[in-house]
């Protein structure tokens, strides 16, 4: 599979991305020795990148890349996880936790060092803590060597954007906003590429709205929303295909992102990611699903705190 460089990291990601949040039952329940084929499944198709969360099933996601991880070759993957977030209401970003969430972390998942680590979902704090305690105690955690690369990830466009000019990072995660249906992520190429921190994309899919399967009930798209998508998915039906196929071929074709983070507890599905990558996009539909989606382009919603929200 093909790789891109990860900012000034060095690092290079393949284009797709495991997201391991699924084998830890975030959404689902699920058949573990099914879900950790999905890991070896992952990187036997060329996936070097795997992303995780302490979040993740409140610890099972790195508990069961633990599972697999230790046989693999540690200079074969890239590994990332985050931290801050333990619970859907818990954060804890002091500099304390982030010292032992490092710890916590190695040991779940059995290894020496971590690549990349994350601080996560930084939009429900106050971003002055993330700056003046959280990075700094990941930084020390880098001088220590259990830490390669450090960063943020989130949701609103407006906690990059601060981060990037307050504090030098290495790396930023953004989800659901380089989609079929929102590009909003594209402003931040260039002040990345300035300071030459690298992007990572997640959700193409953004939560299945690009899909055709049903939403989950905590997805927060209105019911205008999600008829517009419907309609997306339906003309795409029309053509023969499925409009997942073309969000994920898509949003992982952009060459700015590092990598496209996709996840799934089952092996099958990443195979098929895998298989649609390697098969051409078509531009025409995607431009006339982009003409369907117009009414809703770059449709979001508020996430955590509304200060750290835009508008």
């Amino acid at each position: 599979m093909k790789k891109r460089p990860l900012g000034k990291t060095g690092l290079e990601l393949s284009v797709l991305g495991f997201g391991a949040s699924s084998i830890g039952a975030e959404f689902r329940p699920i058949d573990v020795p099914e879900a950790l084929r999905c890991v070896r499944t992952a990187l036997d198709r060329g996936m070097n990148y795997i992303d995780t969360a302490a979040y993740y099933g409140r610890g099972m996601s790195e508990i069961m890349l633990g599972r697999v991880l230790p046989e693999i070759p540690r200079d074969s993957y890239v590994l990332s996880t985050k931290l801050g977030r333990f619970a859907p209401q818990h954060f804890d970003f002091s500099a304390r936790r982030v010292s032992e969430s490092v710890d916590i972390s190695l040991e779940r998942m059995q290894v020496e060092h971590l690549d990349i680590v994350f601080c996560h979902d930084i939009e429900f704090v106050d971003l002055e803590q993330i700056v003046q305690e959280t990075l700094p105690a990941l930084r020390k955690e880098v001088d220590k060597g259990k830490v390669r690369f450090i960063g943020v990830s989130g949701y609103p466009m407006k906690i990059f954007h601060e981060m990037l000019r307050q504090t030098d990072l290495d790396v930023v995660m953004t989800y659901n906003h380089y989609t079929l249906q929102n590009d909003m992520a594209l402003a931040l190429i260039e002040p990345c590429r300035e300071k030459g921190v690298g992007i990572i994309n997640a959700a193409p899919f953004s939560a299945r709205l690009l899909t055709n399967a049903p939403l989950p009930s905590w997805h927060k798209s209105t019911e205008a929303v999600r008829e517009v998508a419907a309609k997306a998915a339906a003309h795409c039906r029309d053509k023969g295909t499925d409009i997942a196929k073309l969000a994920l071929q898509y949003t992982a074709a952009n060459d700015a992102f590092a990598s496209c983070v996709v996840g799934s507890a089952n092996p099958d599905r990443v195979n098929q990611w895998c298989d649609w990558l390697d098969q051409p996009l078509d531009h025409q539909l995607v431009e006339e699903v982009k003409e369907i989606l117009r009414p809703i382009h770059n449709w979001v919603y508020v996430e955590g705190r509304p200060e750290n929200n835009d508008g």
